[in-house]
């Protein structure tokens, strides 16, 4: 599951601040998050999200009444039909743990494990006084397991390897990050314009200047989602060939029109591109329906394109994680 709340987590700490970790440990039916999502409760304010309506409600006061007197972890069954003001009709499982500010060291280092690639698991079973937390170990499906009286929670977190690296700073680009980094993406942005990013919030966000962009496609990890959006011609079509040099990126994405496509496919095959290969490059760039030609429109299109295909990638990734049991039986605990 994304690691997301693991840094704001680390922040809160370090600043003093004692957390309520929530956490939908188990789903069964519809329900608005799935297992391992993760909400922060602080003395005065949350930090994402377990699905919002009345559930988080209850959650908040529950865990605000776990901030104020303390207690063991405990796990609490909740209903979303009328009695909790919500139709979805499933039942979820939340888990709550309160984590003190002292740990604040430990969660730094969390941290930086997850960001350096590391995985880090968390087991937490009835009856304990803290979970206990591994980096590096397996990975394997989020689960909770047993009954009433003998439930075991394992989280299995890692980082969501969401890594999109955008050529160009125009209007669409700015857009598109604006979009991107709420969900979770690790953006690089790339332009040769010593002005490109002066009057722009960059926060979050790995910008480089340089007078050769495609000399930078060497050096994005596996698995990157390439975006092309310059301000020329020329310089698209040299990211192209240096893209195409690679075998190992999620997507490429060249911002034209059909015409655009044609021309640089026809350049592309003169330069000795093998032409099977020419499908890997995705022009015109967008989910379809949004015609829209504001950048905002475009970004929005572009956004939701990325997004659907890392959720394709992580679901496949999923599907071959290891299972604890192949017929989990879940603590059926007052709400």
């Amino acid at each position: 599951m994304a690691a997301d709340w693991v840094a704001p987590l680390a922040a809160r700490l370090a600043a003093g601040e004692d957390v309520v970790l929530v956490t939908v440990a188990a789903v069964q039916g519809s329900a608005p998050r799935d297992a391992g999502t993760t909400m922060l409760v602080g003395a005065s304010d949350t930090e994402l999200t377990i699905g919002g309506g009345h559930l988080e409600w209850q959650a908040t006061a529950h865990a605000d009444r776990l901030l104020a007197g303390g207690g063991r972890p405990q796990v609490v069954r909740y209903a979303l039909g009328a009695r909790l003001g919500q139709c979805c009709g499933g039942v979820v499982w939340l888990a709550y743990e309160r984590i003190s500010a002292n740990e604040a060291a430990v969660w730094a280092q969390h941290s930086a494990a997850l960001a350096g690639g590391a995985r880090l698991q968390r087991r937490l079973a009835a009856g304990d006084t803290a979970s206990t937390w591994q980096t590096g170990a397996a990975a394997c499906a989020t689960a909770l397991l047993g009954g009433p009286e003998d439930w075991h929670f394992v989280q299995d977190i890692a980082g969501s390897a969401f890594p999109v690296w955008v050529f160009g700073a125009g209007h669409v680009a700015r857009a598109l990050i604006r979009q991107l980094l709420p969900l979770g993406a690790t953006v690089t942005w790339i332009d040769t314009r010593d002005q490109a990013f002066a009057d722009v919030d960059t926060s979050g966000v790995d910008t480089r200047l340089t007078d050769l962009p495609e000399s930078e496609v060497a050096q994005a990890p596996a698995g990157t989602f390439f975006v092309v959006m310059t301000h020329s011609h020329t310089l698209d079509f040299a990211l192209c060939e240096a893209i195409f040099r690679r075998r190992d990126f999620a997507y490429f994405g060249l911002i034209g029109s059909h015409s655009k496509r044609a021309s640089f496919e026809r350049r592309l095959r003169d330069r000795g591109l093998a032409p099977d290969r020419l499908r890997e490059m995705t022009c015109p760039i967008g989910i379809p329906g949004i015609v829209g030609k504001e950048p905002s429109a475009i970004a929005l299109a572009v956004a939701a394109e990325l997004l659907s295909l890392h959720h394709a990638r992580q679901l496949l990734h999923q599907a071959g994680r290891p299972r604890l049991s192949t017929i989990p039986v879940r603590p059926d605990l007052p709400e």
